[in-house]
């Protein structure tokens, strides 16, 4: 079973509705696992700190819900290190749930990521302890205290080629308090809004900050001014260490004949994509 993005670490900053991609309560987040083993799911895991992954499973929840076991790594290498992180945690651990305790104890020692029926699955393993399980190594850990949830209807929209220059012009107010327009890079685009790509330094973004004067850069069309909402902002580590912020925006504001433009340009993107599909076939 392929995991998309697997090595790829979201964090959830702040949304309109955090309720919807963030769990907190503890009896959903055991169910949720539970369907997991349930439906033989695989999960990616990462070390953090560093690079070392590897494909795991949920063996079981513990009945009062307070901790589960997962495969081992077939790397005892691996294996060593997850354990000495779990002795000797580091900084640098989730500043989505690490943020919340000053025990190093507690410091996220793996990333776990995985899909259920098309859903993103995120969450992070503290307090690990090597066991074994039907004769084979295993963890122990505690119970996830949030896991993050995304719908790819929700999070991943027509994503945006590579081979295209999409790119939305906002003006942004950087720390020395000028404001000055910045092109950043369309990740995903719908009728109704879009995500963008906004480096770290140029990050100071809320959500529900309002964005005038905003442009929207379409392949073969006029640049579409707009007024962009920001709902939700999340955090995007990619395997090299690489961070940005992914900004989803509505668009509050358009012209007339501005969403016909870009519903028209994601058919032309679709019908291109489903042609190298069947090509490919």
């Amino acid at each position: 079973m392929a995991i998309e993005h697997e090595h790829t670490r979201v964090e959830l900053i702040h949304a309109d509705d955090e309720a919807r991609y963030l769990l907190s309560d503890r009896r959903e987040i055991a169910a949720i696992l539970r369907q997991l083993i349930e439906a033989h799911a695989l999960l990616s895991a990462r070390l953090r700190p560093g690079t070392d992954t590897f494909i795991t499973a949920i063996l079981g929840v513990a009945e009062d819900g307070e901790s589960l076991v997962i495969d081992a790594s077939r790397d005892d290498a691996i294996n060593a290190r997850i354990m000495g992180e779990a002795r000797n945690p580091t900084a640098g651990a989730s500043r989505a749930e690490d943020a919340a305790t000053t025990d190093p104890d507690q410091a996220v020692v793996l990333d776990c990521v995985t899909q259920l029926d098309r859903v993103r699955i995120q969450f992070g393993l503290k307090s690990l302890q090597l066991t074994s399980s039907e004769g084979s190594a295993a963890f122990r850990a505690a119970l996830p205290q949030q896991l993050l949830r995304l719908q790819r209807r929700e999070f991943y929209r027509l994503q945006a080629p590579v081979t295209q220059s999409l790119t939305c012009t906002l003006p942004l107010r950087h720390t020395d308090g000028v404001v000055r327009n910045a092109d950043l890079r369309v990740l995903d685009i719908s009728g109704g809004g879009v995500a963008i790509a906004v480096p770290p330094a140029d990050a100071a973004l809320e959500a529900g900050m309002e964005l005038m004067d905003c442009q929207l850069k379409l392949p073969g069309s006029a640049p579409i001014p707009a007024r962009l909402s920001v709902r939700n902002l999340f955090r995007i580590t990619t395997p090299n260490g690489i961070e940005m912020l992914r900004a989803g925006c509505q668009f509050t504001h358009m012209p007339r004949g501005a969403e016909d433009t870009i519903q028209r340009y994601i058919l032309k993107v679709e019908r291109a994509r489903n042609a190298r599909q069947r090509a490919l076939r």
